[in-house]
């Protein structure tokens, strides 16, 4: 029976610090900095202090997206002459090419053969000669200052190495489970990423918008499913920071639906494995110290052992309280987790009718994240050596 409750108590502790304890010491850590730390001067700059930058946008069969983003960037402020736009179409074999031959501000790179997003990118940044990369989607849009304040998070501070821009999921007057649940959870990872990088460095970048200096790119296996959070993460392993900056945002739409979702959230967990193998120097705490703090507290639980635990927490539970029913903490304990699992079920069969309910849909996308990492498994051992990935439909 102690063994059963200590195992119980120690899945409980992890999938707590896992998904709100580090979130509230994460706080506390930065409220301790910023009583010690001095208030830095917001710094002027000229338009001739602004480095050159080019716009890498990755494309795969985007051609219904083309003019929407073409528009988009035209509409960046960048002072005038230092801003290129690349877009790399490997693989695209619909109207994609034709559409982009209409701008003659753009380079496109292109090759029939499709091998992923990351050979397509391993590929192009070796014709980029400019100082600053910024990392797009065709299909998300960016505030028409992303560029510049991107590139003042470099000038501000030398240690900078990669900035990390903000994901937003575009608000829908009908949304569903999936944009509403999505919507929910990167704001709060936006809070965590905020947080991260004020305390040391954020923990890897979104694709949908990130930015580095050239000279620290280093190419990554082919095969590579999260090439956004390998290529940022391979630049903290350098010691430089990964700068958060909310000011430059990327704002897209949810996913059709949960199905669509699903692909998106299996294929990011098997990236996830994926990196923590493949970055696992970083889990050398007395070589990267407070890095590896964030990365295993913020990244490497959620990818790994905290879902298993998390799901193995509800057959301990009933074992406990089967055994020695009078114990109250366990049996308030299984009240909640049934509680729990029934609000998640609840928003699942409101998500099936489309009715929209946004407090029951945070139990569902909760559980259905953490279900699609243990799916992350399977995917990654079948996907071995495959780089590219099936597009998810958007709202």
């Amino acid at each position: 029976m102690k063994y059963i409750e200590v195992a119980f108590i120690v899945c409980l502790c992890i999938v707590f610090y896992t998904y709100l304890g580090y979130g509230i010491l994460l706080w506390l850590l930065v409220k301790i900095k910023r009583f010690f730390s001095h208030e830095l001067k917001t710094q002027q700059y000229e338009a001739e202090d602004f480095p050159e930058v080019t716009l890498l946008i990755a494309a795969y069969n985007e051609e219904l997206v083309v003019d929407e983003k073409m528009s988009n960037t035209h509409n960046l402020n960048y002072p005038k002459g230092k801003l290129s736009v690349v877009w790399v179409t490997d693989g695209s074999n619909d109207g994609t090419n034709e559409k982009l031959r209409r701008y003659e501000d753009v380079t496109v790179l292109y090759e029939p053969q499709r091998q992923g997003k990351t050979a397509a990118l391993n590929r192009s940044i070796k014709y980029i000669a400019s100082p600053i990369v910024v990392f797009t989607d065709a299909n998300t849009m960016l505030n028409r200052d992303a560029i510049v304040n991107i590139a003042k998070c470099f000038l501000n501070n030398p240690r900078v190495g990669c900035v990390a821009g903000e994901k937003r999921i575009a608000d829908k007057e009908r949304s569903n489970a999936s944009t509403g649940g999505e919507g929910l959870y990167w704001k709060y990872e936006s809070a965590l990423k905020r947080l991260d990088s004020e305390l040391c460095t954020a923990v890897g970048a979104a694709g949908e918008l990130f930015a580095i200096k050239r000279e620290l790119f280093e190419e990554m296996n082919n095969d590579t499913l999260l090439d956004d959070f390998v290529m940022s993460m391979q630049i903290a392993a350098k010691g430089y920071k990964i700068e958060y900056c909310a000011d430059a945002y990327a704002e897209e739409s949810g996913s059709a639906d949960m199905r669509e979702e699903e692909k998106r959230k299996v294929r990011i967990a098997a990236g996830g494995l994926q990196s923590v193998w493949r970055l696992r120097k970083l889990l050398n705490v007395f070589k990267y110290g407070t890095l590896s703090f964030q990365y295993v507290s913020h990244r490497v639980l959620r990818w790994t052992i905290t879902p298993i635990l998390m799901f193995l927490m509800l057959p301990l539970n009933i074992m406990i309280v089967a055994i020695s029913p009078y114990l109250v903490f366990y049996d308030i304990m299984l009240v909640l987790q049934f509680a729990f699992y029934a609000m998640g079920w609840c928003g699942y069969a409101l998500s099936k009718k489309s009715i929209k309910n946004k407090y029951l849909y945070i139990p569902y996308y909760f559980l259905f994240m953490n279900v699609n990492v243990i799916k992350g498994f399977f995917y990654l051992y079948k996907r071995k050596g495959n780089g590219a990935w099936e597009k998810s439909r958007r709202a």
